[in-house]
Formats: C-alpha cells, sequence, structure tokens
C-alpha cells in the first residue's frame, strides 16, 4: 500500500495546513526543532513518509534515502540552503517551496530591523534601563532620504521596498534573475552591478537565497565598499554575511549598524561575539514567524505536497529543481 503519512521537520505546523493534509486522507508526523541527523533518520525510516515538509535544521541526502516512499520535499518557506537539492534531483523528486507566503511579515520585520538600527533602539533602551538619560547631545538619524540597496528582488525584497518608499526612502535593488517589469512595476531603480549597489546605499538589505555564488557575499571588501556610518539588514539567510568580517565593520565604527535574524550556525552560540554590541540588533530567525504567514506557509507547503502526489499542475515559480520537472505537472 502507498504511503499516506506527511512529515514535518519541526514540532508543528498551523492547524489549518495539518487539517488540510487529513481532510485529504494523509497523516501527519513531527519531529523535534533541530533534531541530530540520525534521530531524523530514524523517524524517515519509521514513517516513510511520502513527502516531507521541511521547516527546521536540514534535511539531507541520507534522510532522502531513508525515505522509498517519498516523492515530494516541501519547504516551510522558500530558502532551500537546508535541503539538498541535487540529492533530491537524482531521485527527480520535486523540491517546492511557498513562494511570496510570507513576504508581508518578513519585509515588517526587515523594516523593524532598520528602525531599531538607525534609530539606536537597543543601546538607547538600556541606557535608560540603567539609570543613564542620554538626551543631551544626542543627534539621530531620519530614515527619509536615505538609500537602500536591496540584494534580490523577491517577494518579499518588492514588499520591503513599498515599505520603505512609504517612509521617503530611496530604493534600488539588484537581481539578476528579476524581470525588467518587477522594478518598472515597484518604482525601484534597477542596479545591474552589486558592488556598485553596495557602495552608494545607506543601508543594504539582503534577499537572495544562499548560494555558492552568495555564500559571504558580503566579506571584507564589500562591506569595505559600503559608506562609512552605514548598515546592514539580514532577513534572508546567515550564510550570506561573512560574520568575522561584519564584526570587524561594526568594531571600527565603519558599518554604525545592523539588524540580523539568520546566522550562519542556527541555533549561534552561545558566546557569539555579536552579543557584545548594542548595535547590533539580533532575532532568532522569526521574520517570517506570524500567525498571519504560518497560516498560508503552512497552507501552501502542504498544497505543495498534495499538488506533487495527486498529479495536479504546480507552477513553474514554486519548483526549485528543474530536472525533476520531467515528472511533475505545470
Amino acid at each position: 500500500m502507498a504511503s499516506r503519512n506527511i512529515l514535518v521537520t519541526g514540532p508543528a505546523i498551523n492547524e489549518q495546513a495539518a487539517q488540510l493534509a487529513v481532510s485529504r486522507g494523509y497523516a501527519v508526523a513531527y519531529v523535534p526543532p533541530y533534531t541530530s541527523e540520525e534521530d531524523l533518520i530514524r523517524t524517515v525510516t519509521e514513517v516513510d513518509p511520502v513527502g516531507v515538509i521541511v521547516r527546521m535544521g536540514r534535511f539531507g541526502a541520507a534522510a532522502i534515502d531513508a525515505a522509498p516512499s517519498l516523492r515530494v520535499l516541501s519547504k516551510h518557506g522558500v530558502g532551500v540552503d537546508n535541503i539538498d537539492v541535487d540529492a533530491a534531483s537524482r531521485r527527480d523528486i520535486p523540491v517546492v517551496v511557498a513562494a511570496g507566503a510570507n513576504a508581508l511579515s518578513v519585509a515588517e520585520h526587515a523594516i523593524a530591523l532598520i528602525l531599531a538600527s538607525v534609530k539606536r533602539i537597543v543601546p538607547l533602551d538600556s541606557g535608560l534601563r540603567a539609570g543613564r538619560w542620554e538626551k543631551p547631545g544626542f543627534a539621530g538619524k531620519e530614515l527619509a532620504g536615505m538609500t537602500v540597496g536591496l540584494v534580490g528582488f523577491g517577494a518579499i525584497a518588492r514588499q520591503t521596498a513599498a515599505f520603505a518608499q512609504s517612509l521617503g526612502m530611496k530604493v534600488r535593488a539588484y537581481d539578476p534573475f528579476a524581470d525588467e517589469n518587477a522594478f518598472a512595476y515597484a518604482g525601484v531603480a534597477r542596479e545591474t552591478d552589486v558592488d556598485v549597489l553596495i557602495a552608494g546605499s545607506n543601508i543594504i538589505s539582503l534577499h537572495c537565497p544562499l548560494t555558492p555564488d552568495t555564500r559571504k557575499l558580503l566579506d571584507d571588501r564589500r562591506l569595505g565598499l559600503m559608506k562609512p556610518g552605514s548598515y546592514v539588514i539580514n532577513t534572508g539567510r546567515g550564510g550570506l554575511i561573512d560574520e568575522d568580517a561584519l564584526l570587524r565593520a561594526i568594531e571600527s565604527g565603519h558599518i554604525a549598524g545592523a539588524g540580523l535574524d539568520t546566522f550562519q550556525t542556527e541555533p549561534p552560540a552561545a558566546d557569539h561575539p555579536f552579543w557584545n554590541h548594542q548595535n547590533i540588533v539580533v532575532t532568532p530567525h522569526i521574520g517570517g514567524v506570524t500567525e498571519e504567514a504560518n497560516a498560508r506557509v503552512g497552507v501552501e507547503a502542504v498544497e505543495g505536497v498534495l499538488a506533487v502526489v495527486e498529479g495536479r499542475p504546480l507552477g513553474r515559480e514554486r519548483i526549485v529543481n528543474f530536472r525533476a520537472l520531467a515528472n511533475t505537472p505545470t
């Protein structure tokens, strides 16, 4: 009998999403967040899922090999750097994403990090709680008139651009893969050289996937290109930034602040050097974790599994590994 099990690599998905799977005759199983590879493989072997919704931790080749009935991997979001896409492709298993489902929430968080960083909310809050009234001599900055450079121009970046424009900011973006019409529709200037974008912006906000080409995109050289007193925002993937290089740029004063929702290693170490700098605002990769986004993303993730398993069309923008498209209706 064919498997009717869907595995979620996390402790839960939105109740509406889980009910959708159950209503179609599937059982949903879960694993603890960031479980070890050994425990993950043990669970995968026991469940033998037809589909996996990848939330927390890595789903690699060994886990894929442990699931003979597996027909689809569905990311609970859009970043697939924690999925071995090559291993999935070798078995003609589509890797699908919930494109755009959490864009509004992540874009809001990017703007929150910009505001917190530029307005120095964290150090001012800490100072006041410690008994310091730092109004005398204080000089803040206005966001209006600043230029924010977006690296990547997908759904999240486009929503971030709209928010930034409403605050009076100038927006430029770099994305060699985005359609020209997207820039025109958003009223955003397209930059064809990422170095030029970085050098001409007051704030750089990262919205691109983590690939071999984008890993450590912001290194010593590119951070050095940034204007003195500029800011770095990352709601994409931690590996986009060379964390040692960013630390040096912060400590030298060349970079005035950073707002980070993602890190090279997650969770980061308890003694991570970023914790010593209050002009680095940090959150635990929760930009897209809102009630509203969780509902949309969860449903999209389950729909992705069901579409592939049931042989229904799924748009090309939802499927990451086009090699697997031969066996997937579009």
